[in-house]
């Protein structure tokens, strides 16, 4: 089929033509990004971790007496560590993806700049086997660590000993073992004597999954700063586990405010709000490819109205229902050509913004391509009833129009 009329009709309904090329374009570039931040937050929502997740029950302490923190701490967990089905318990400032998290700006040599914000985590004795952690390379705490750790002011470990997430390692030390090597922040130092498997925990700046597979675990002796009891289970004794201690704990600490939950459902009220997002990206794309199609199906209707004589004269000529069909279907892939050549442009260019003011990952090239294509199967598509009954235009039209 010639290019040529078809680009001449284009021509005499330039208006039409440039709204659809435009939302095409539009729609493309929305639905790039869109469908692109929508993995980033199913990748958040399903990051792995390295910790007994699904074993795991937290309850909080609030209102203890700080001069008796040390020893009703001992007492507590004894009798924590006694409840039926439990497996090992600790206490610890604050647990993975908990509301309340301290961080540290790292680095791996004392005069370096470029800092790895880290969450920071500190760990009562027994904390390592309370959450699970799965040691990759060298140590966990002695007790000895344990006895010389004080948290100061600023909420940093006066201990000189660290464990260090396998991502931040591999950050810090490419190519290295970790092991010995001292991390540097707010004026102290820490050797690291343990690489543990990536723990998820709460990401600063927003990078998704790589900005979350970073966080340190300092040994700290018995104080008021470790508020949080890690209870650790089989999943199928976590509830009954997590009742009997808080009724353990309440009894033993009368005046405390205590608050239990199950490790599982912190996480998942830690990415509610990133559900949401997804859910609501996905409702934006539903509705612009919604009125990209019906955009397609009400302008090409219109025209298909206009050129009904046009059409009759064709098919009385010689021109074939598929003539006619192949005809709009080509008059559409050459819009959403146009559209999605622009829409990739566009999208690119959100992206790079994106970046530049919300620190957005770069969105892969693929997503551009996967793009493109949707719109231009949207196309055709949309396409196809009106051209399938401008196909169907009887030849006696064109004399009726005379």
């Amino acid at each position: 089929m010639e290019i040529r009329p078809i680009l001449s009709s284009l021509h005499k309904h330039r208006v039409p033509a440039l709204l659809i090329v435009l939302e095409i374009a539009l729609a493309c570039a929305v639905l790039c990004n869109a469908v692109f931040m929508i993995g980033q937050c199913i990748a958040g929502v399903r990051a792995p971790s390295a910790i007994d997740e699904q074993g795991l029950s937290v309850i909080s302490l609030g209102g203890i007496d700080e001069a008796h923190v040390e020893s009703g701490m001992a007492r507590n967990l004894a009798a924590l560590r006694a409840i039926a089905g439990v497996q090992a318990a600790a206490a610890i400032s604050d647990v993975p993806l908990g509301p309340d998290i301290w961080y540290d700006g790292l680095t791996a040599r004392p005069d370096e700049e470029s800092q790895i914000n880290s969450s920071e985590y500190f760990l009562g004795s027994g904390g390592e086997q309370a959450l699970g952690l799965k040691l990759l390379k060298g140590r966990f705490f002695s007790a000895e660590e344990f006895a010389d750790s004080t948290l100061l002011p600023s909420h940093v470990s006066s201990s000189h000993v660290v464990l260090i997430n396998e991502s931040d390692a591999r950050r810090m030390w490419p190519g290295e073992s970790a092991l010995g090597k001292q991390i540097y922040g707010d004026n102290a130092a820490w050797t690291v004597v343990g690489v543990v498997a990536d723990v998820l925990g709460q990401d600063p700046n927003g990078n998704g999954p790589a900005g979350m597979y970073s966080s340190i675990f300092f040994p700290q002796r018995p104080s008021a700063s470790l508020n949080h009891y890690v209870v650790r289970s089989a999943p199928q004794d976590r509830d009954r586990v997590l009742r009997d201690a808080l009724q353990v704990l309440g009894k033993l600490e009368p005046g405390a405010v205590l608050e239990g939950k199950i490790y599982a459902d912190m996480r998942a009220d830690y990415f509610a709000d990133t559900r949401d997002m997804a859910w609501m990206l996905m409702m934006v794309c539903v509705v612009m490819l919604a009125v990209t199609a019906l955009g397609i199906v009400g302008l090409t209707s219109f025209w298909v109205g206009q050129r009904r004589r046009q059409i009759g004269i064709r098919r009385a000529v010689g021109a074939s229902c598929a003539n006619i069909l192949h005809y709009f279907q080509t008059e559409n892939f050459l819009l959403s050509t146009a559209g999605v050549v622009l829409g990739v442009v566009f999208g690119f260019a959100v992206n790079v913004y994106l970046m530049e003011n919300y620190e957005v990952s770069r969105m892969p090239w693929y997503y551009l391509g996967c793009g493109a294509l949707a719109l231009w199967l949207l196309g055709q598509g949309a396409v196809l009833g009106p051209a399938l009954r401008a196909a169907q235009v009887p030849p006696v039209v064109a004399t009726r129009s005379v």
